[in-house]
């Protein structure tokens, strides 16, 4: 049994796409996977899987929410071990890690290029330091993200990928709360 991270991109953001916490882990257990919980109101979920399979497992989810909620949603699944590695692999320093509000990983529906992730540096309007490992993008907003042009809009657009990002304290919760399921 694998224990897996899900992140829903774009719900209930400006009062579109609205889901219910309460709803989305009921539409789990109807789909079979179990033990959910979830965090905040934005789609963050941890969830117990038999399938090994993630596309699968994406698919079913996607699925599963065009059907009972009548809109699509992109879902990005992370495994615990590739979850867990953000923490080891992310470019910040300690200077960097004392203002987590601007700091955001980027998870992607695939690794991208250098080349497109230079693009996106290149044709960045903003001075975000934006660096790629696998499938994240590791982001500091050096002005903050509420002021930042650098969306999932324009990732999606320079790198031909899917994305949603989390903060560095919403991802920090997330691993807390896989630390229930896996001590």
């Amino acid at each position: 049994m694998s224990v897996v991270i899900s992140l829903l991109r774009g719900i209930n953001v400006g009062g579109h796409k609205k889901i219910k916490m309460a709803e989305l882990r009921g539409l789990y257990t109807s789909l079979g996977l179990r033990d959910t919980r979830t965090i905040l109101q934005s789609g963050n979920a941890i969830f117990k899987t038999d399938e090994t399979d993630l596309a699968l497992v994406q698919a079913k989810i996607e699925g599963g929410i065009r059907d009972q909620f009548g809109f699509d949603v992109r879902v990005m699944l992370r495994g615990t071990a590739d979850f867990r590695s953000i923490f080891d692999r992310h470019p910040f320093a300690a200077e960097q890690l004392s203002e987590p509000r601007k700091i955001a990983v980027v998870f992607l529906s695939g690794a991208p290029s250098l080349e497109a992730v230079e693009y996106l540096r290149e044709n960045n309007p903003g001075r975000e330091i934006i660096c790629a490992d696998g499938q994240e993008l590791f982001v500091f907003y050096i002005d903050g993200q509420a002021r930042s042009k650098l969306d999932n809009n324009r990732i999606e657009r320079a790198l031909g990928l899917q994305s949603t990002a989390r903060n560095w304290n919403t991802c920090q919760r997330l691993l807390k709360l896989l630390d229930e399921y896996e001590p």
